[in-house]
């Protein structure tokens, strides 16, 4: 009975640290301001973006499938007209690092709030609804932009954007 008793409290402790870090959710802030962002908790809808928001890791590094389609989004949005093919930079600056315009886009998390809002050197927001003011259809989703991070992560010497 005793036996019993340690078990069930030792599970509902587990049971409660792990909700309490799934629920430590990442905070965002813009690149242009500091000031915080929040987003529609529906916008994680993949187990990769569900990750991302409660860890700040993005599962789609190391992932040649999502590093594909990443770039192939990077392509269609035409981040290749400032930043170059492979994402070195052009018009506008490299993203491999190991420098970095923001130092914080060293980080999976950072490179997501820097391209999710945009910055004040003249990139807008490419993050779902921010795209386009007036249409909230536009613009890449959570899921997309984290590929897109992956494969940008490709491009560089061993950065992953999460240590």
């Amino acid at each position: 009975m005793l036996l019993k008793k340690v078990f069930m409290s030792s599970l509902l402790v587990s049971m409660m640290t792990i909700a309490g870090v799934a629920s430590a959710d990442v905070t965002f802030v813009k690149t242009t301001d500091g000031s915080t962002f929040k987003l529609d908790p529906a916008l994680f809808d993949t187990p990769a973006a569900k990750e991302f928001l409660a860890t700040g890791k993005n599962s789609y590094v190391g992932n040649a499938e999502a590093e594909a389609k990443g770039k192939k989004l990077f392509g269609l949005y035409s981040c290749t007209q400032c930043h170059g093919g492979d994402a070195k930079g052009q018009v506008g600056p490299g993203l491999v690092g190991p420098t970095f315009r923001y130092p914080k886009d060293a980080t999976n998390k950072g490179m997501f709030e820097t391209l999710w809002h945009g910055t004040n050197g003249g990139m807008g927001g490419k993050g779902l609804g921010v795209m386009g003011a007036t249409d909230p259809t536009n613009g890449l989703k959570v899921d997309e932009l984290l590929k897109v991070i992956a494969w940008v992560r490709t491009q560089g010497k061993g950065l992953t954007g999460n240590e």
